[in-house]
């Protein structure tokens, strides 16, 4: 009789929690691209917004590129296909969007960032309130980011499907010939 361990606590819910954390980043990078996808102009004012000192032509491939980049990794993180690499990208931009509004805010800029909204300067007089909250916002996303590259196995994704993540349990695993595995599907179950 084969005795098969019984996989760790953590191993039974880490594919669930990598689940919650691709749902919550792919949906919030397909929703900011959404919002700004229809209203191209407007997703390059916000970018002017920022005053980078960068070129024109830059900032407006920046204002149209940026919705189709967010909805295309969203889709591709909810989805997860390649979670890790596309974790990662979702991560680091994140970091980016982190350190514009840290500048935005450094530098004295009354601005909305142009995360899920249009964007652009605001005649409030006072935008700090705005950048903490979406600050701590994207640093939330950052964690689901870390979260997804260390642990990018999750339920429900490509990844899984195509074989390009590890095992969710043992039972997956179709190379280690043991009977009752995958991989030898004439032998019994737990024999």
């Amino acid at each position: 009789m084969i005795v098969t361990e019984k996989p760790s606590r953590f191993r039974q819910v880490a594919p669930w929690v990598s689940l919650v954390a691709r749902l919550i980043l792919g949906l919030g990078l397909l929703v900011a691209g959404a919002r700004k996808i229809f209203d191209l102009g407007q997703s390059v004012i916000a970018v002017q917004a920022y005053e980078f000192p960068i070129p024109d032509w830059l900032e407006t491939t920046i204002g149209y590129g940026l919705p189709v980049f967010e909805i295309v990794l969203g889709l591709a993180i909810v989805a997860g296909l390649m979670t890790r690499w596309t974790g990662l990208i979702g991560g680091l931009s994140m970091l980016a969007y982190i350190a514009g509004i840290a500048s935005a805010w450094a530098r004295g800029l009354d601005i909305d960032c142009g995360c899920f909204t249009p964007g652009g300067a605001i005649l409030t007089g006072n935008a700090i309130q705005g950048y903490i909250e979406d600050i701590i916002r994207d640093i939330g996303f950052t964690i689901a980011a870390a979260w997804l590259v260390v642990f990018p196995a999750s339920r429900f994704s490509l990844d899984t499907w195509l074989r390009l993540s590890e095992p969710l349990d043992p039972d997956d695993s179709d190379d280690t010939g043991d009977p009752g595995k995958s991989g030898n599907p004439e032998a019994p179950k737990g024999a």
